[in-house]
């Protein structure tokens, strides 16, 4: 039997007694032969449970080595696995189960008896796990289970995920991501950023998203590496382990949040191979005063639920403040006229287009999106707007739905945020548009800022002597902390909707 996935990832390392996680919540060691037996087991669980090849699995559950073997035994079984951030509400959880048709939810023993209304209604398993993975009604069936499984045989067009889309705009999109999406940009992956089986990955990331999941934990596993399991960023502990990692894959606010430290130094991070960020952007700031505190210089890449990794700056040559980097080996990337699809010249700003072996097969049961987005000769439209500067370095302004068009003018906030991050006491800020009676859109400002520090006039005239006019936000706002998903994004719709009648009155 052939199934590209689970072969490469998984059996590769069966009979293996070195260690593939040291499990913090449960404070054990676990080899990657252990590893491989437990997701036999519930392979053998959830095929019980009538599950077949192509069938969905919804997983709601905490980060665990439980549920690491959920997703493996998904894998061998040829079930499409969906996980779900553990902080969906019923009525979100709900949609998803509908949605994807899924024929068995996992889910904490907490919240079983309010999910069970789902098996009623959209004849659907519930079945439980605890937050460390050791008990509830799956892990309880699969330790009487065999430890071996016959692999179920998979092409690498076959779909071994679904994961939906934040939603901010109408329906979440189920995204179909294939064996091969998730097992080309994998090896690329490994092979660009030169992990090998002496690293030990220092894992603080969920693992509901392509980030924690598809990209760290499928690096590990490719490259035989070591993951130090955390079950989310706590300061103290990841400055305790760093010592023991070689490498680090986080969100802008880990980098934040270890400079706020002292402890965090160049003697602490010496051990240290690679920081890599991803899944929002990185303040120009941030690069500059990790490199003066550690020695090391960030590695910051861009992408995706529906395209995993597009670009990632260089693991040698030139890490650039501000960039992705390139595009990735065998990832297409284009800066596109919005209205016209056509391509932009070099350095304008355009909406950004990729297509490779990463880009998803299309979103689940909606055809018609995935005709607005994915197009005939396979370019995805990502929403996302950006730049191609004349060294190659991609940069990403913003979402072409924060555009903000005011008078007749396109304004890109990236633009604004650049020079609002610059000024005394501003800490970040997000630029958003809001309704206006006269220009249909006008300029916002929502600052994170030190009060005793900041000078609202002097931001301003900041901004008035970097900036036309027509670009000059109409009123900062000071707000203690800008709204995020638990990726760090931040979340403009929100803010939008806040100040949406600032002007109207």
């Amino acid at each position: 039997m052939s199934n590209p996935l689970y072969d490469v990832l998984f059996a590769s390392h069966k009979g293996k007694s070195t260690t593939f996680i040291i499990d913090s919540l449960n404070k054990k060691e676990v080899s990657y032969d252990a590893f491989l037996k437990q997701a036999a087991q519930y392979a053998h669980a959830i095929t019980e449970q009538g599950l077949q090849p192509g069938d969905c699995l919804a997983a709601q559950v905490g980060k665990s080595v439980s549920t690491l073997a959920l997703y493996a035994a998904c894998v061998q079984a040829g079930v499409v696995y969906l996980p779900l951030n553990t902080a969906y509400t019923f009525s979100e959880v709900e949609y998803f189960i509908k949605d994807s048709g899924s024929k068995l939810l996992v889910c904490n023993s907490s919240s079983a008896q309010v999910m069970e209304s789902l098996s009623k209604s959209y004849n659907t398993i519930i079945m439980t796990q605890s937050d460390d993975g050791l008990q509830g009604s799956l892990p309880d069936l699969a330790k009487k289970l065999p430890t071996t499984f016959t692999t179920a045989d998979r092409t690498l067009d076959d779909i071994a995920s679904f994961l939906y889309t934040s939603g901010t705009t109408g329906r979440s999109k189920g995204a179909m991501l294939t064996q091969n999406n998730l097992l080309s940009n994998c090896e690329t992956l490994q092979e660009v950023w030169e992990f090998t089986k002496d690293d030990v990955l220092l894992h603080a990331l969920p693992i509901f998203h392509i980030h924690g999941l598809f990209v760290a934990v499928n690096i590990a596993l490719k490259s035989g590496a070591k993951l130090i399991f955390e079950p989310s960023f706590d300061l103290d502990r990841i400055i305790m382990l760093l010592p023991k990692a070689t490498a680090l894959m986080g969100v802008p606010t880990f980098y934040t949040r270890l400079l706020s430290d002292e402890r965090f130094d160049r003697d602490l991070t010496q051990h240290m191979r690679l920081f890599i960020s991803g899944s929002a952007p990185l303040l120009s700031e941030t690069h500059v005063q990790f490199e003066q505190r550690t020695g090391h210089r960030i590695l910051e890449r861009y992408g995706m639920t529906e395209t995993n990794m597009n670009a990632s700056n260089p693991y040698k040559g030139e890490r650039r403040a501000g960039t992705v980097g390139f595009p990735l080996p065998n990832v297409e990337l284009k800066i596109t006229d919005p209205t016209t699809g056509e391509e932009l010249p070099q350095g304008e700003i355009g909406q950004i287009e990729v297509r490779g072996p990463n880009v998803f097969k299309g979103y689940w049961n909606m055809p018609e999106k995935t005709a607005e987005e994915l197009r005939s000769n396979g370019f995805f439209i990502t929403g996302d707007l950006g730049s191609i500067d004349s060294d190659g370095y991609v940069s990403i302004v913003g979402r072409n739905k924060d555009l903000i068009i005011s008078g007749g003018y396109n304004i890109y906030p990236k633009e604004i945020e650049l020079i609002l991050d610059e000024q005394p006491g501003v800490i970040e800020s997000a630029v958003i548009g809001v309704p206006h009676p006269d220009f249909g859109e006008t300029v916002v400002g929502v600052l994170v800022a030190d009060k005793n520090v900041l000078d609202i006039d002097s931001v301003q005239n900041a901004v008035k002597d970097a900036l036309a006019r027509f670009k000059h936000p109409r009123k900062l706002v000071v707000i203690d902390a800008l709204p995020r998903n638990t990726m760090g994004k931040v979340q403009k719709n929100i803010l939008r909707e806040e100040y949406k009648v600032l002007f109207m009155n």
